[in-house]
């Protein structure tokens, strides 16, 4: 695997696997051979799902400087996206990017397509709204292809068992998995953990987080326009729905609460929140129709009875705060100063965190990109490598936040994980025909939370 050109099977062999989503099914229990990148050889990769974060994706894998690699193939259900992802990434990635027409697939088998190019080994982007993760990594999975996921990577109780299936399934074929987690590799919250586990802060007492903001990306949606689909208009409007994406609280805010409870080595085990909808109306009086609340507030509780508040708002011209603290007996600390985890990172002597600190941290560099160098090396040097059951148990944490508020009742670590209600199934099997698996009432809305009323599902 010298060469920096594409390797591309052959035709006989893209025939032989023409049958790999039914494969997929007989994964367990089967153990794959050792399946690695030489370390000098060329690492191909495709992107399954063409929004934002996906193309950032892609660039931060081929600005990896670990051997040469490039970008090969492109999928996504919708053209506008491919071709509006493919447009920017080509002015940028210069001789990394070969992507003609005949590599570039539209549709829900596009992912089938895009992967079908790659060689066991080579490197798949998942980054479609979450609830299509465990199809596509299903499928990943049976090519023998190494992944890097968008978080979350669940959106309910049924999901998340069939990743962690997935989890070990991809441990036992030896490959390679990252999930868009970057708290965990940002410089200043790995430098603020060692700290924290050193006892510099003495035992955690309390934690604080905050994303609290105007309304972002597609927290709210307005009723159904003509011209367009359901399951269309749900999936380029996922954050409004829980199926596709478990929501604003899962997309907006796992990232505070996945490195807040790294603090802890430990996550929570219930959870007790509220929430409310407020302004849900355009300027002309039009109801919003889409699923999330415009305020949450959770109270986490780990195992050994520390606390955790969360305050979650998307509310035009409120107060805006985006950090992270801790609170311990010997200081408190800053781990996120804004966005999800910005640095400085910093430790203060007492509760005020206003004086000057004891410590901060000065590694700025890109965590996004960190965790790309992290995972083709680890391809590369074929170590282990696999984020998924924390990317699981992240997801499940604040699927566990989400459900408490939606539904008024304490919810328990493992009655997240073991409630029944599968927002979306069948999602193997969907086609562009296919109903959404959200319907709309009469007046054009779709079903909302209600808490006190319905208390063992969230709509």
């Amino acid at each position: 695997m010298s060469s920096d050109k594409p390797i591309l099977p052959s035709r006989r062999e893209l025939l032989q696997t023409t049958g790999g989503l039914a494969a997929a099914t007989m994964l367990s229990g089967f153990r794959f051979p050792a399946v690695h990148v030489e370390g000098s050889g060329l690492i191909q990769v495709a992107l399954v799902g063409c929004g934002g974060r996906g193309s950032g994706a892609a660039a931060n894998a081929v600005a990896t400087k670990s051997g040469p690699i490039k970008l090969i193939a492109m999928a996504d259900a919708f053209p506008d996206r491919l071709q509006s992802s493919y447009d920017n990434l080509s002015k940028d990635l210069g001789d990394k990017m070969d992507v003609p027409p005949d590599r570039r697939f539209i549709g829900f088998d596009a992912y089938k397509h895009a992967m079908d190019l790659l060689k066991p080994g080579d490197v798949v982007i998942l980054t479609t709204p979450p609830a299509f993760r465990w199809v596509h990594f299903t499928y990943a999975i049976s090519k023998k292809l190494n992944v890097f996921m968008e978080k979350p990577v669940t959106v309910d109780g049924p999901t998340s068992k069939k990743m962690l299936k997935l989890a070990e399934d991809a441990k036992a074929a030896n490959l390679k998995v990252g999930v868009g987690l970057m708290s965990r590799h940002a410089r200043n919250i790995q430098q603020l953990h060692e700290r924290v586990q050193n006892g510099e802060l003495g035992e955690i007492i309390l934690m604080r987080g905050y994303r609290m903001h105007e309304p972002a990306g597609y927290f709210e949606s307005l009723p159904k326009p003509d011209g367009i689909t359901d399951l269309e208009y749900q999936i380029r409007r996922f954050h409004s729905f829980l199926w596709a994406s478990g929501g604003c609280f899962n997309d907006f805010y796992i990232h505070i609460i996945d490195h807040s409870s790294w603090m802890k080595n430990a996550w929570p085990v219930s959870a007790r929140a509220l929430g409310g909808r407020h302004y849900k109306t355009d300027e002309h009086g039009t109801p919003w129709v889409d699923q999330n609340l415009d305020t949450y507030s959770v109270e986490y509780t780990y195992p050994d009875g520390t606390k955790f508040y969360f305050d979650g708002r998307c509310m035009t011209g409120a107060e805006g705060v985006y950090s992270s603290y801790i609170h311990g007996t010997k200081g408190s600390a800053i781990g996120s100063r804004a966005n999800d985890c910005s640095g400085p990172s910093a430790i203060f002597k007492g509760q005020d965190l206003s004086g000057s600190p004891v410590w901060q941290s000065t590694d700025n560099s890109n965590p996004y990109q960190n965790e790309w160098d992290e995972l083709i090396v680890a391809i590369r040097e074929n170590k282990p490598y696999n984020e998924v059951k924390r990317g699981v148990e992240a997801s499940l944490t604040a699927s566990m936040g989400r459900m408490a508020a939606h539904t008024g009742q304490l919810i328990t670590f493992d009655q997240m994980l073991n409630c029944e209600h599968e927002f979306a199934p069948g999602l193997d099997t969907l086609t562009a025909g296919s109903p959404a698996p959200l319907q709309a009432g009469t007046n054009g809305r779709y079903p909302q939370p209600q808490p006190g009323i319905l208390s063992n599902r969230e709509y």
